[in-house]
């Protein structure tokens, strides 16, 4: 996974995989996501991220299983 965070358009691209982008999902008015010819999640795109997600803070958490 790689995120990007542009601070000039306050945005957040968060990839998840490198497959062709076949179509664009918005899910609200700041947050889209695109997936691949399977339906599948590319990648996932956050408008105003340091408002909505507190970036460029970032935390992450690995969870092992029980």
């Amino acid at each position: 996974m790689k995120i990007e965070y542009f601070r000039d358009t306050d945005t957040a691209l968060l990839e998840f995989s490198d497959q062709v982008v076949a179509e664009t999902r918005e899910i609200s008015e700041n947050v889209y996501v695109d997936l691949d010819a399977d339906g599948n999640l590319v990648s996932m795109t956050v408008e105003h991220a340091a408002e909505r997600a507190k970036l460029p803070e970032v935390d992450v958490e690995e969870m092992a299983a029980p």
